[in-house]
């Protein structure tokens, strides 16, 4: 089933991101061979092309790294794994704020959401 994308945003940035994902999620974990660029770009319906320069980037990054033999594969360092999800998070969190003070939203309204919601989770 092939990826789902926004139209308005780069495929290779997208590309990155939900690889990125499945490695701070641990669908792919410290260690794992990642599939190859045609298995990738086949199950993801875009240009191989495209799929090559955003696992290039990820190995720029480190999250990824190529053995001439065994393909592309995930890093073995958690700290980085855990230091980008951590980016990650703060990314979504800044994104979250900064829409709700837009909506006009205040501090203590915000964090009264997060604790109805975050009560509702324990039920």
């Amino acid at each position: 089933m092939a990826w789902d994308f926004e139209s308005d945003r780069p495929i290779y940035t997208q590309l990155l991101e939900k690889i990125q994902l499945m490695i701070i999620s641990g669908k792919f974990k410290p260690g794992d061979r990642l599939p190859s660029v045609r298995d990738l770009s086949s199950e993801a319906a875009v240009n191989p092309n495209t799929m090559q320069r955003a696992l290039q980037e990820l190995e720029r990054q480190g999250l990824v790294y190529s053995q001439r033999t065994s393909g592309r594969m995930v890093t073995q360092d958690t700290e980085l794994i855990k230091s980008v999800k951590e980016k990650v998070a703060i990314n979504h969190v800044k994104s979250f704020l900064e829409t709700m003070n837009e909506l006009g939203f205040e501090q203590q309204e915000i964090q009264g959401i997060i604790t109805l919601l975050s009560d509702m989770g324990d039920e």
